[in-house]
């Protein structure tokens, strides 16, 4: 399950071998007018396989759903990736827009002008970032945009799923790794590591998958 907004072209670079695994993508769906979080859940349930353990993996707020999911289905492995555990690992400033109501008013309308904004004379480095922006953020409906920001920043879960395996960038600047507690941290690895550090993924996704811990 990719992260907010994201599709799951974020993990065009995750290769596993197919003899062994059955890879489904996940996409987002347009939310019910106020569904919880949990019934969200209970939808993306019916896109993987019922009558077998399934492993599932999740990006950021894909990890939260993603463990959502884990409670109504029977699961193998359960894996996380730049995510949290529990509303105790979020940041400082997302507890505080959670308790003051702020994210109410988040102008996330701004999101749909972003195919705008490339038509400006900017600079390479920044028109190359907006067309990686635009490659893999391709969900910009407000009302999902809303509903994804208030279940990310209210979610409240305040114990760790027993066996969930969380892979951590000790330089993610999203969810800070001093709050997270028992990740695997990958050094120099950021926010959008499932990109930039996919060799890792590559190498260790399968003992993680098939043991449950890394070998090596």
């Amino acid at each position: 399950m990719p992260g907010m907004a994201a599709n799951p072209t974020i993990f065009e670079r995750i290769e596993l071998p197919k003899a062994e695994f059955k890879i489904i993508w996940l996409s987002w769906k347009i939310p019910a007018k106020e569904e919880t979080l949990s019934s969200y859940a209970r939808r993306m349930v019916e896109e993987v396989v019922k009558n077998e353990p399934v492993v599932l993996i999740g990006v950021s707020f894909g990890g939260v759903l993603v463990q959502e999911m884990s409670k109504l289905v029977s699961v193998k492995r359960l894996i996380i990736i730049s995510s949290v555990k529990t509303k105790h690992e979020l940041p400082k400033r997302m507890k505080i827009a959670r308790d003051t109501g702020v994210y109410k008013v988040l102008p996330t309308g701004l999101l749909n002008y972003m195919t705008h904004i490339e038509k400006l004379p900017l600079g390479d480095l920044v028109s190359k970032r907006l067309k990686l922006y635009q490659h893999y953020l391709s969900i910009n409906d407000r009302e999902y945009l809303d509903w994804a920001i208030k279940e990310m920043l209210c979610w409240n879960q305040t114990q760790p799923i027993k066996d969930i395996i969380h892979i951590h960038g000790d330089e993610d600047l999203v969810f800070p790794i001093k709050n997270i507690e028992n990740s695997i941290a990958i050094p120099k690895g950021t926010h959008i590591m499932i990109l930039m550090k996919s060799k890792w993924f590559n190498k260790h996704l399968p003992e993680l998958i098939l043991n449950g811990k890394i070998n090596s």
